[in-house]
């Protein structure tokens, strides 16, 4: 069986490989502004095991070792260096270190979702891009309001709102800087319209979407984000492996017998974890369980760590609603019946 340990740049690779048959041994570098890489995986005279990090623009290569048959092995970066002792570290060491953790069976492989569900993360980092983009031309307007003295706040956007700054007499400069973000405007509200309705079609092709909508505060984006970034929940043995991976646990410097905490370690998807900081200020509202824990919290601590940690709880909640296939009003009942709310969180 080939081996093949890959150290993945963006414009080259330094590869390790081993012939763990024979024991033959190679190291070679691709580049990857040419037929280089393809060329070379393809003449391969059998299925190979290729090892990278995580790592940005991968699509390509991933989908090509799909392609020509061999198997790739995605290892977490931070493990697969905290295991080298060395201090030594270049290309071809990283390679081999690589290729050696694949041998010995130690590669620390993570899981990555299929081509369907890698699909529908793009279409909601798009959405959200747009979104995002579209934030900075109502701003651009809104300041471009206030400083002709159109105090209008969010009815700005109403009929009558743009009818008032539209009718405003602008020089050249602001008249044109009015016309083009509004002409965006209007574009980015029709991308964003159409990206709702194909990511309503992605929702309706999964069941378990529809069971997430059932908890207050959760809507159609969350649910799906949730979905798509988690995967098969199986793979979590609790809830709070859950809030883990997802990054809404504290940064912990302990030793010595005293805890220090410090920031969320926000190690985990940056988009999904904003989703659900959304969702958590909606929940708390009609959600009497979390709007109880969220006036507690902010009480203490002020109300944006209380929101952050109501969106732990419903990240939780989500992950037991998957795992044992319940909408809202069973895991609610489940709690009742054991007289402990709490526990359903566990």
């Amino acid at each position: 069986m080939l081996i093949i340990g890959c150290d993945f740049h963006s414009r080259f690779q330094q590869i390790a490989m081993l012939d763990s048959g024979s024991g033959e041994f190679e190291e070679r570098r691709l580049d990857h502004t040419n037929e280089e890489v393809r060329a070379f995986y393809a003449n391969l005279p059998e299925p190979a095991l290729v090892g990278i990090e995580t790592t940005s623009y991968t699509l390509w290569f991933a989908e090509l070792m799909s392609e020509l048959g061999h198997e790739l092995a995605v290892g977490d970066a931070a493990k697969i260096r905290a295991s080298e002792p060395r201090k030594q570290k270049y290309d071809a060491r990283d390679a081999q270190h690589i290729m050696e953790l694949l041998a010995e069976g130690k590669f620390p492989r993570i899981w990555l979702p299929n081509a369907e569900d890698r699909d529908v993360r793009v279409l909601l980092h798009h959405r959200q891009s747009l979104v995002e983009m579209r934030t900075r031309a109502k701003n651009g307007l809104q300041a471009l309001a206030l400083s002709h003295n159109l105090c209008q706040g969010r009815k700005l956007w109403t009929a009558a709102g743009q009818q008032a700054f539209t009718s405003l007499k602008l020089r050249e400069a602001a008249g044109r800087r009015r016309h083009d973000l509004l002409e965006l405007l209007t574009q980015l509200n029709g991308w964003i319209r159409a990206l709702d309705e194909r990511l309503k079609e992605e929702a309706g092709k999964r069941p378990e979407v529809e069971r997430l909508q059932t908890h207050p505060g959760v809507g159609l984006l969350t649910a799906l984000a949730t979905v798509v970034v988690l995967g098969p929940v199986s793979r979590f043995p609790n809830g709070r492996k859950v809030a883990s991976y997802v990054g809404l646990i504290p940064s912990e410097h302990s030793s010595g017998g005293r805890q220090r905490f410090g920031r969320l370690t926000k190690q985990g998807n940056r988009l999904l974890r904003y989703l659900l900081v959304e969702a958590a200020q909606s929940a708390c509202r009609y959600e009497p369980e979390l709007k109880q824990d969220y006036k507690r919290t902010a009480f203490r601590h002020g109300w944006a760590k209380a929101r952050v940690a109501v969106a732990r709880k419903l990240a939780i909640r989500l992950y037991i609603m998957l795992r044992d296939e319940i909408d809202y009003a069973e895991f609610v009942r489940r709690g009742s019946s054991a007289g402990m709310p709490g526990v359903a969180l566990v």
